[in-house]
């Protein structure tokens, strides 16, 4: 699929990707095949870009530990484009804090 590049949808698309800590890598053709691999550096950090058996492109960090399991990352394609998520926040989990409110009646 070919978008020009006037188009609104693929500029506010590409703005929010930018300002929200998601990076370009490469494209989705560069990984074709299940299997297919690619290895990029993004700000000193080494990630690997995999197209997995079920067809699904995922992103794994490279721990630099030894023996380290590679990290999943957050990655998604758009407009044929493969973007990857950098921001540890997007990918601690969260628990819920328990709220504690006193009724007015009290």
């Amino acid at each position: 699929m070919s978008v020009p590049p006037d188009d609104p949808r693929f500029r506010r698309e590409m703005a929010s990707a930018y300002r929200s800590g998601w990076h370009f890598v490469d494209l989705a053709t560069a990984i074709p095949h299940r299997g297919d691999s690619l290895k990029v550096t993004l700000f000193g950090e080494p990630i690997v870009v995999a197209r997995e058996q079920d067809e699904d492109v995922r992103a794994y960090r490279c721990l630099r530990r030894p023996r380290g399991a590679p990290q999943p990352i957050r990655c998604a394609i758009r407009y044929g484009m493969i973007f990857v998520n950098l921001d540890q926040r997007d990918h601690q989990l969260i628990e819920a804090e328990a709220i504690t409110a006193t009724p007015r009646s009290a």
